[in-house]
């Protein structure tokens, strides 16, 4: 790396050495990218250019975007962060709203303008906020006017994010109004940072991971292309926050990379999400297993016959969950694992090729091994640590963390799965979710499944307990569906179900009926806050 375009090195100062870097793979045609590069230029300049201007880009609740008036938009932006903020190539701007047109717009900005997006969940508090901007050094910020007293809490207590600009209230909008629709994109490299996705989940010291203009564009090369084989007729739907990389590529980057549609929605609640496909015609809708089985039980008065591809990610995909979906559209959910780090999905199926149950294939352009304790790639058939190459991967933010993620060049995700003889990867567990009980390893994520299959249960998540006799033990926090009550009784039977269906010791030895579990704002079950539960209620308990 020699030339950059920032002038603020902050980022490039702060990467992993490069033998830390994992082993990066660039073996499609499609990701031979030219050493200058502005991913903002490709998504949206080239689009005007080709003579898309007057297609619709992104449809939001109270407005819709051509791709011209898009980039009139981001221009204008663009031209406040530089000509009003003083921002050069190489600052991060903090990026905080829910799903709209407007941030979409501010995204692109901050990519033509040449800086690094640092965008946040809208849920996340000023203690959370404040990690992340003195983590990143943040100093610029757009903020969505009904959000911005917890930033500006943040902004008190960490003495950086000096320059916040709302959204929504007047404060941009009158700034748009003052600077030309004209602008030109910083001339950025491939390899210059423009993205630093903090990885989910806030509790301790957050990781960021670090990705490049190349990145961007090779998440939508990949995915895009090759999964989803998304098309200018596409409209793209979903649940994830862009501040997620999976809502970042799937409502955003891909979409604009084919010159398709995509629809944002800022309150995503089930009847709200099936309302939007109906209304808008969407043809490719992305969200979590949680929400496919919620969007399940509303089908009856709502029209997905737009739907051609749903797409499954930010968790495991209970095999329950992706039968149900396809008994009730005849569609089949495609699965798919990525990570932060990775940016985006690097191992899932489509069509003919999906396999219920299994997570997929390495996508085009990735290869993936299974590893054993001592880092050998292990033959078909055991169970290990999931280790993945391809076009991107793991760079954080000066973080000594860098080398638990990257061992001899490959990325270790840490989760453990299994390959089979036909080269399909299965999820068994992640590392933390694998509960040891009297000797035995027992996957989470395996005895959640099985509890999935009863018709009482809803939604389920498994953790271990502690328990003086057996070390741990498997226990079982239970959702049931509506109009159902629970009982001893109907813990037994879901005791039994399970040992019928699994190897017996693996069975919960207690369950706990729950109106709710814990989640992610994306829709992850937030495991980790059950076990802490237990951990904290070990005295005074009876195993049942």
């Amino acid at each position: 790396m020699t030339y950059t375009a920032h002038l603020d090195t902050f980022a490039r100062d702060r990467l992993p050495a490069r033998e830390q870097w994992p082993e990066f793979r660039f073996d499609l045609p499609e990701l031979q990218y030219p050493q200058r590069l502005n991913c903002a230029t490709v998504l949206l300049d080239d689009a005007i250019a080709e003579g898309h201007g007057q297609r619709v880009a992104v449809y939001g609740t109270h407005e819709q975007l051509t791709y011209a008036a898009l980039q009139e938009r981001v221009n204008r932006i663009a031209n406040v962060l530089v000509q009003q903020l003083g921002l050069v190539p190489g600052n991060r701007v903090l990026l905080r709203g829910a799903n709209t047109p407007m941030l979409a717009a501010l995204w692109l900005a901050v990519m033509k303008a040449g800086g690094i997006a640092v965008t946040t969940m809208p849920m996340l508090r000023a203690s959370e906020l404040s990690k992340v901007a003195t983590k990143a050094e943040v100093e610029f910020a757009f903020c969505d006017a009904a959000l911005v007293e917890e930033l500006q809490a943040a902004a008190k207590s960490t003495g950086r994010l000096n320059r916040i600009v709302t959204y929504g209230g007047g404060d941009l909008e009158s700034r748009l109004q003052q600077v030309s629709a004209d602008f030109s994109a910083a001339p950025t490299t491939s390899d210059d940072v423009c993205l630093l996705a903090f990885t989910s989940g806030t509790t301790g010291n957050p990781k960021a991971t670090m990705h490049f203009h190349r990145d961007v564009l090779a998440m939508a090369d990949v995915v895009g292309r090759h999964l989803l084989e998304t098309q200018p007729e596409d409209i793209h739907i979903g649940s994830p926050p862009l501040g997620f990389t999976f809502g970042l590529g799937a409502l955003l980057v891909f979409p604009l990379r084919f010159r398709a549609a995509t629809v944002l929605i800022e309150q995503v609640t089930p009847d709200a999400l099936l309302a939007a496909i109906a209304h808008f015609r969407a043809t490719c809708l992305f969200t979590a297993p949680t929400m496919y089985r919620a969007l399940a039980a509303r089908l009856a008065d709502h029209d997905l016959s737009s739907l051609r591809k749903c797409v499954s990610a930010g968790e495991a995909l209970p095999k329950a969950t992706s039968d149900l979906w396809h008994a009730k559209t005849g569609i089949r959910l495609i699965d798919g694992i990525g990570a932060t780090e990775m940016i985006h999905i690097f191992i899932g199926s489509k069509g003919a090729d999906i396999r219920p149950g299994a997570t997929g294939k390495p996508l085009p352009g990735y290869t993936a091994c299974i590893l054993d304790a001592d880092n050998r790639p292990l033959a078909p058939g055991n169970v290990g640590r999931l280790a993945v190459k391809g076009p991107t991967g793991c760079r954080y933010l000066a973080d000594d963390r860098q080398a638990n993620y990257v061992v001899d060049g490959w990325n270790v995700t840490g989760d453990q799965y299994r390959l089979d003889e036909d080269g399909y990867y299965w999820f068994i567990a992640r590392a933390d979710d694998m509960i040891i009980s009297s000797g035995y390893n027992i996957s989470a994520v395996e005895v959640e499944g099985a509890l999935m299959l009863h018709a009482a249960v809803r939604e389920c998540a498994v953790v271990a307990s502690p328990d003086a006799d057996r070390g741990q033990i498997v226990k079982a926090f239970v959702v049931l569906n509506p109009d159902l009550t629970a009982s001893p009784e109907l813990a037994a039977q879901l005791q039994n179900f399970v040992k019928s269906t699994i190897a017996p010791y693996k069975y919960p030895r207690m369950v706990e009926f729950v109106s709710e579990l814990p989640k992610t704002q994306t829709g992850k079950v937030q495991r980790y806050v059950l076990r802490q539960q237990e951990e904290a209620a070990q005295t005074g308990r009876r195993v049942g």
